[in-house]
C-alpha cells in the first residue's frame, strides 16, 4: 500500500518540505533508508544520516531546519517519535491479519461453561477453562491456557504461550506477550523447626487493569490473600518478576530483569529501569525514579525523586560518590606515599632525639 508525503502529513498534523506527491510503502530507520521507505529523525546525534539516507519521506521536528541539502521529502512535526510511532501502528495493524481474524480454529478445548464474547478469535491448541469470561474483540493466540473462573475484557490480545491461571481478572485493551505467566504461586514458605519448609497456600488472585503491556516472560505471582494489582496504563517489559501481593500503581513503567518483592506498593507514574531490586514490604512514592541495577530496600515519600546505586541513594548523592569512587585508585596511591613519609618522619624525629 502506497502512501503521499500529503496523505501521511494530514495524518499526522504537518507540515511538508518538499515534494508532496512522494509515495511510500514501507517504514526504516533513517540510517537504512531507500527510495519509497518512511523513517523519522527525533535524536541530534542521528541527523548526519538525514544527508545521506536515500529514503523518501523523513518525518523531523517542526522547528528542525538542515545544515546541508536534503535529498528526501521532509514533514514537520511537533514531535516526530510520537508521530511516527502513530504510523507503526497503522502499519502493524495493515501488516498484521490476526488483528481481523474472528472465530474458533481447531484443535482447541473451550469449556461449554465459558463465556466467549463477539468477534473473539481462538487460535488452536489453545485452553479455555470453565466459567471464563472474553470480552468482545478480543485474541487468544495458540497455546494459551485460560485458568478456571478467569476474566478478560474486550480487544485483549494474549499471545502464544501465555498461561493465564484460575481467578485471574484482566481488563480491557491489555496486551500480554508471549510465554508470560499471571497468577503462579506466590513465594511463601514457612521455616520449620527441624528446618525445612512448608508451603504457605495462596489463595488470592492477580487483577490487571485497562490498558496494560506486559512483556515476554515475564511473571506475575498471585496474592496470598486479597489480589496482587496491575494498575490502569502499566507498561513492564519483558523478564520481570512481580511477587505476591505487589501493587504496582497506575501508568508506571517497568524495565528488563527488574524484580519487585511481595507486598511492595509502587506509587503512580514511576519509572523503574533495568536490573533494579526492590524489597518486600515497601512503599514508593509516585513519580518515583530508579536507575539501572539499583537496589531498594527502603520505603520513600517524596514524590518525583531519582534513586541511583545500591543500596540506592539520590540521584545527586549517587553522582558525587561514583567520582569519588573512581578516584578510589589514586587516593590509595596518596595515602600510601603519606603514610610513608609519616614513617620516614618519625624514625628521622627519632634519630635527631637521641
Amino acid at each position: 500500500m502506497q502512501f503521499t508525503a500529503k496523505q501521511i502529513s494530514e495524518f499526522i498534523t504537518g507540515t511538508i518540505d518538499g515534494d508532496e506527491n512522494a509515495q511510500v510503502g514501507e517504514l526504516s530507520k533513517i540510517e537504512d533508508g531507500k527510495p519509497g521507505s518512511l523513517c523519522f529523525l527525533s535524536n541530534p546525534k542521528y541527523e548526519n544520516y538525514l544527508y545521506s539516507t536515500n529514503a523518501s519521506i523523513v518525518i523531523v521536528s517542526e522547528d528542525f531546519v538542515p545544515s546541508q541539502p536534503v535529498k528526501s521529502t521532509l514533514v514537520k512535526v511537533a514531535d516526530p517519535y510520537s508521530a511516527f510511532s502513530i504510523l507503526l501502528e497503522k502499519y502493524n495493524e495493515v501488516i498484521n491479519q490476526t488483528n481481523n481474524k474472528a472465530g474458533i480454529e481447531q484443535p482447541c478445548f473451550i469449556h461449554p461453561s465459558a463465556k466467549i464474547g463477539n468477534n473473539v478469535f481462538i487460535a488452536a491448541f489453545s485452553y479455555i477453562a470453565e466459567n471464563v469470561e472474553i470480552g468482545d474483540h478480543s485474541r487468544i493466540m495458540a497455546q494459551v491456557y485460560v485458568g478456571p473462573d478467569s476474566k478478560i475484557g474486550t480487544e485483549c490480545t494474549i499471545n502464544p504461550g501465555v498461561k493465564i491461571y484460575n481467578r485471574t481478572v484482566i481488563g480491557d485493551r491489555v496486551l500480554i506477550h508471549s510465554n508470560s505467566v499471571i497468577g503462579s504461586d506466590g513465594f511463601g514458605f514457612a521455616p520449620q523447626p527441624d528446618g525445612t519448609y512448608s508451603k504457605i497456600a495462596q489463595i488470592g488472585n492477580v487483577v490487571i487493569e485497562d490498558d496494560v503491556e506486559i512483556g515476554s516472560n515475564t511473571t506475575i505471582d498471585r496474592a496470598t490473600m486479597g489480589s496482587t494489582f496491575i494498575r490502569k496504563g502499566v507498561k513492564l517489559d519483558n523478564l520481570i518478576q512481580i511477587a505476591h501481593n505487589v501493587d504496582v500503581g497506575e501508568h508506571s513503567v517497568v524495565a528488563a530483569q527488574t524484580g519487585i518483592s511481595g507486598s511492595t506498593k509502587l506509587g503512580e507514574k514511576s519509572t523503574i529501569a533495568g536490573q533494579v531490586g526492590i524489597a518486600g514490604h515497601l512503599s514508593l512514592a509516585k513519580g518515583t525514579q530508579i536507575g539501572a541495577q539499583a537496589g531498594i530496600n527502603f520505603s520513600t515519600t517524596e514524590e518525583n525523586k531519582q534513586w541511583h546505586g545500591s543500596p540506592a541513594q539520590p540521584l545527586r548523592d549517587w553522582m558525587r560518590a561514583s567520582v569519588i569512587f573512581k578516584q578510589l585508585p589514586a587516593v590509595e596511591k596518596r595515602i600510601a606515599v603519606l603514610e610513608k613519609t609519616i614513617s620516614d618522619l618519625k624514625a628521622l624525629l627519632e634519630q635527631t632525639s637521641k
